[in-house]
């Protein structure tokens, strides 16, 4: 969030007289000004570099990341993880980091860290290779590179309690919409429990399916769950879309065989959605429908929201629901659908970060994990070892013929 953008909020609190945001804005616009002082101190000549730091409370989990380009910073943003709840801090920051630095259009000179990264020769590579020069992690334990560190840390503290916040101000408006979406979907019954469904895949590549869970109008994130596409090659989102709700409600079937045997399933799979929405149009929710029926779970009420004109697609009806944007079930179902995509998008880019991993090195026998890490930390990427000369890739212990054999192969 850049120093504007947190004026404008506190402008706009104040004129409220909602004081205790305005508050909350203001010290985080100081926590903001005490780093960038600092970072004046702190940097000399032409640095290039990403400060990483990050905020936990109970489940939540919030990053901040600020960037310091020819020695000033020029802002900084935050990220809400999901699913880092009992991760360790070098797992969440290399979690973080393939995530994060997939997308990036710039990756700095070097990243600096609260702590140690897991893996950190092998995210030290692939920075290096994407760079397309040797990127170099620091973890500061003290001085003014350490204070800067904190510093951000309390700026994700601070973000983070803004998030909890809003969440409560969210909590005490779910009921009124879930009665709302009962009346517009023509419900039965509040839905308690609501799945929706997404997909995410560029051409069939690395595609992911995502299950978000709200109860009660609230996240459920404990409960959100990833399908990898085994089934359908190529691209074809609606048999993408078949195969995730088939392997649900399979394991929605099996999850309520061992409950009634008196064995603990998996409540994600176990409970019983008592809705179901799709993103997607009438082609998604027809292909929705058939596995459902299929499946015999057909009682369970299923709709489809499409995105170009936010219109609910419902079973045996013609035309769509239409809705204000506005109405209090339509900004329900939008911040579900929304959700989900999210979430997709998200672990879709993780697994095209763990595919960006997989080194050319790794095709190359006689290459192993112990010389991959030398020739990495020696040569910075990939590219330098394609660049040097046989007789400086020997020098680091590895034979002559492998060298050559290295060569050939990169």
């Amino acid at each position: 969030m850049l120093v504007r953008e947190l004026h404008d909020r506190m402008e706009s609190a104040a004129g409220r007289l909602d004081f205790e945001n305005a508050e909350r804005y203001r010290d985080q616009l100081h926590s903001i000004e005490r780093i960038a002082d600092r970072q004046k101190v702190l940097t000399r000549g032409r640095d290039d570099q990403d400060i990483i730091a990050y905020a936990r409370s109970g489940n939540d989990v919030y990053v901040e990341v600020a960037y310091v380009r020819q020695s000033k910073m020029v802002g900084h943003d935050g990220h809400a993880l999901d699913g880092a709840a009992d991760a360790t801090e070098a797992e969440l920051l290399r979690g973080f980091m393939l995530q994060y630095y997939s997308s990036a259009t710039h990756v700095p000179r070097s990243v600096i860290l609260p702590g140690e990264v897991e893996e950190p020769e092998l995210i030290t590579g692939w920075l290096s290779e994407k760079r397309g020069r040797p990127v170099t992690i620091e973890v500061p334990r003290r001085g003014r590179k350490r204070a800067l560190v904190t510093q951000l840390a309390e700026t994700a503290t601070q973000e983070l309690e803004q998030l909890k916040i809003q969440a409560d101000y969210d909590r005490s408006r779910t009921e009124p919409m879930l009665a709302a979406l009962a009346e517009v979907l023509d419900l039965e019954s509040l839905p308690r429990r609501i799945e929706c469904y997404d997909i995410s895949n560029i051409q069939g590549d690395s595609a992911v399916g995502s299950m978000v869970v709200f109860e009660d109008g609230r996240p459920r994130n404990d409960h959100y769950r990833h399908f990898r596409i085994r089934y359908v090659p190529g691209p074809n989102d609606f048999a993408m879309l078949q195969e995730v709700l088939s392997r649900r409600l399979e394991r929605l079937e099996s999850a309520q065989r061992r409950e009634e045997a008196d064995i603990v399933g998996d409540r994600s799979f176990t409970s019983r959605p008592d809705l179901i929405l799709i993103d997607g149009g009438k082609g998604q929710l027809s292909a929705a429908l058939e596995v459902m029926e299929t499946a015999g779970y057909a009682d369970i009420p299923t709709f489809a929201l499409a995105k170009e004109r936010e219109e609910i697609f419902a079973p045996g009806r013609a035309e769509p629901i239409v809705q204000e944007r506005n109405s209090p079930g339509m900004f329900l179902v939008q911040r579900i659908r929304d959700e989900a995509h999210r979430f997709a998008i998200t672990h879709h880019r993780k697994v095209r970060a763990r595919k960006a991993l997989t080194s050319p090195l790794d095709s190359v026998e006689g290459i192993g994990p112990a010389r991959k890490r030398a020739l990495l930390r020696h040569f910075g990427s990939v590219q330098a070892i394609r660049d040097a000369p046989v007789g400086e890739i020997v020098k680091l212990g590895i034979p002559e013929r492998l060298a050559a054999r290295l060569k050939e192969t990169l």
